[in-house]
């Protein structure tokens, strides 16, 4: 098994130096998956965001939307006012991600009372 890294060539993310590894680690992420989901419902502020996703860390969340912004799942949009409004919003890449995670969410929910923790 191969992984090229040439755009739009054969991706196979089993491939050890595939790029599709790292996107697939990034999307699995617990916080990206619950973040994502939460932008589902519109642009949110950094608080907004925190507060939905209970127990998640300030430093955490940061790095989780920022790494989501790098792959082109987020926009970051900086409002000039004081104090500094920040907001986060789904891209169409983010959008399209967006009903599988839900997907994988609500499975879980069903399905937890089946799978012993």
């Amino acid at each position: 098994m191969s992984c090229t890294t040439d755009r739009h060539d054969h991706h196979d993310v089993y491939a050890a130096q595939c790029p599709c590894r790292d996107v697939l680690d990034l999307l699995a992420n617990k916080w990206s998956a619950l973040a994502i989901g939460a932008l589902e419902e519109g642009p949110r502020r950094f608080g907004v965001l925190q507060r939905r996703l209970e127990g998640v860390s300030p430093k955490v969340l940061t790095n989780t939307l920022r790494r989501l912004e790098e792959k082109g799942f987020v926009n970051r949009t900086v409002y000039p006012a004081v104090p500094l409004h920040v907001e986060y919003e789904l891209t169409p890449l983010g959008r399209g991600v967006a009903q599988p995670l839900a997907q994988l969410r609500t499975w879980v929910e069903d399905h937890l009372d089946e799978i012993p923790v």
